[in-house]
């Protein structure tokens, strides 16, 4: 294992709040994060707090019980690959859904540089419809 998968597998693999420590040590200060189209929170992050506010803190806020498990990675250079499972239920619907992801990291000078988000976004909405 490299250190570029070892950096990202240390932003999934402990618990949430450990998780969130790593990934804001991890972040590049100009870091992109790009989440999917039709995710609820779609649309392309820039720095950290953008990345904290638009899509973290929403995740923590918006939902019971979300988690991302990861069951592959895959390291190229600098690029990392994560694929799993996003499941949570959402606060205002009470319903719960399970769906498939993968995230495309690149690493530059040990830190993330840009997040795309790949997901059946779709499962994730259905949550989200009364």
């Amino acid at each position: 294992m490299g250190a570029n998968l070892d950096l990202i597998r240390a932003t999934y693999e402990g618990a949430s709040e450990d998780n969130g420590r790593n990934l804001v040590a991890a972040l590049a200060p100009d870091a992109t994060w790009t989440e999917a189209e039709g995710f609820p929170y779609a649309g392309t992050y820039v720095g950290i707090d953008a990345i904290i506010a638009g899509v973290f803190h929403r995740l923590a806020t918006e939902w019971i019980g979300y988690s991302a498990k990861v069951h592959t990675y895959l390291e190229d250079g600098d690029r990392v690959a994560a694929f799993g499972v996003y499941s949570g239920t959402y606060k205002a619907t009470g319903k719960s859904m399970t769906a498939s992801f993968a995230h495309l990291y690149r690493v530059s000078d040990g830190k993330i540089a840009t997040m795309v988000q790949y997901v059946d976004s779709h499962l994730v909405m259905q949550a989200l419809e009364n």
